[in-house]
């Protein structure tokens, strides 16, 4: 069975492209040539058949939210309440990065519970079960770990984070720039460099990258480029380690690519606003303008409790430079493992967030739902003000709560409402129809 890649390139297009087309508003033909150019991604899986979704050049900017387990909490009906919130806020595809308790339960019981693309980070569990096994993760059979990757895919992952851009060289170029400020942040990348150590071994990721490829593109499941040596930190933002792993990934996207595997390429965690730009236009140019998923970027270091703020400041810069999907961040990030209301917040806040870059990744095309709710406040039309927000229901519940004693006004004006007060001074022979 061909992958999406290898169909648009044979001038096939799938329904997958189809549904992308018609949802995106864009031609099928324009979706199906940057499908066979690299630029668009469908994250898919042949065993499962999710909802498609588009990411990448000409697209809305998509969010993915993480869920899962971890060593203390360990709990899967409540992991399957968070993918369901998470899909109900508006996530466009989820992450299961459970590393406590049966992982394949976990799993399985996600991917049953939403129909939304769902991926993975396979060295969680490799460890996990090497650990169990051997009583030392380190003792990581590769064997082990190609296994895992090809049953994880037959369950049903739509995109896989492989961590195949860390390798001796990259490791490196971190001891020779003194560690980090930060320190290394990734769970996976720890893992593997560890492993790398341990066993003084190459990554064998990297080393059969050509494996990894054959087993996603039975499945057709997208490989996410892992970014293992991400910033932690914003004063290890774009340091020599990060560079490396980021030039090795996009070599290895047009590599992948060549092999007719879907890619797409990971950022950073923690940058400064100012560097946003910089390290799109690098990452798009080095990979040839293929899809880019940014892990934030949270853009401060010291504000826990509220870094689905500090990230959705950075995730909007990112996307009005290019970045095709964020990832969302909750306000347990740093503190505790999210709770449903955090998954809830931290999908809300990336939604609001990529839309922002969006109107300025695409003005004529985005811009327009702006114009209208700015008409609707200042003819005090509250249905229709509610139907173009975002997140409707919120906004309805907000201003239920606190009922104005005029219906056309709210509390926070009243009587001294502007927009009335300015509607009777300029009256239609003022404004006449154009507006």
């Amino acid at each position: 069975m061909k992958t999406q890649l290898e169909s648009a390139r044979e001038g096939v297009a799938t329904i997958q492209m189809e549904q992308v087309a018609e949802r995106e508003g864009v031609p099928l033909a324009y979706v199906r040539e940057q499908v066979a150019a690299g630029t668009i991604v469908i994250p898919w899986n042949n065993n499962r058949k999710p909802q498609a979704v588009g990411i990448g050049k000409g697209l809305s900017t998509k969010v993915n939210a993480s869920i899962g387990t971890s060593s203390d909490i360990v709990d899967y009906a409540a992991e399957v309440r968070k993918a369901q919130a998470a899909q109900r806020a508006g996530a466009d595809t989820l992450m299961e990065l459970s590393v406590g308790g049966d992982l394949d339960r976990v799993r399985r019981e996600v991917i049953a519970a939403v129909d939304l693309p769902v991926g993975n980070v396979p060295l969680y569990q490799a460890f996990c079960e090497a650990a169990r096994k051997y009583g030392d993760p380190n003792k990581l059979d590769e064997e082990l770990l190609f296994d895992l990757i090809e049953r994880q895919c037959a369950d049903g992952m739509a995109f896989m984070a492989v961590h195949c851009g860390i390798n001796l060289y990259t490791i490196e170029r971190l001891r020779k720039q003194g560690y980090r400020y930060g320190g290394l942040v990734s769970k996976g990348g720890v893992s593997m460099v560890a492993w790398m150590m341990a066993n003084r071994r190459e990554n064998p990721l990297y080393e059969k990258f050509d494996r990894v490829v054959d087993i996603l593109k039975k499945y057709d499941t997208v490989l996410s480029l892992g970014n293992g040596l991400r910033a932690g930190a914003i004063h290890d933002s774009h340091d020599r380690a990060m560079v490396q792993e980021l030039l090795i990934n996009c070599e290895l996207a047009d590599l992948g690519r060549e092999m007719g595997c879907q890619m797409l390429v990971e950022g950073p965690g923690h940058m400064p606003l100012d560097e946003v730009e910089t390290n799109i236009r690098l990452q798009k140019r080095m990979s040839g303008d293929a899809p880019y998923y940014m892990l934030g970027p949270i853009s401060s270091d010291i504000a826990p409790g509220y870094d689905h703020i500090t990230a959705a400041i950075g995730s909007a810069q990112s996307s009005r430079y290019g970045a095709d999907l964020i990832c969302y961040i909750t306000p347990a990030e740093h503190l505790a493992l999210p709770n449903e209301q955090d998954v809830i917040d931290g999908v809300k806040a990336a939604k609001v967030a990529a839309y922002i870059g969006d109107m300025n990744k695409y003005p004529e095309k985005a811009r327009e739902r702006d114009k209208q709710m700015s008409k609707a406040r200042r003819d005090l039309d509250w249905q229709r003000q509610f139907d173009l927000a975002l997140f409707p229901e919120d906004a309805r519940a907000i201003r239920a709560s606190r009922v104005p004693e005029d219906e056309n006004t709210c509390t926070m004006c009243g009587d001294f409402c502007a927009s009335r007060g300015a509607g009777e001074l300029f009256k239609k022979d003022l404004c006449g129809d154009k507006i």
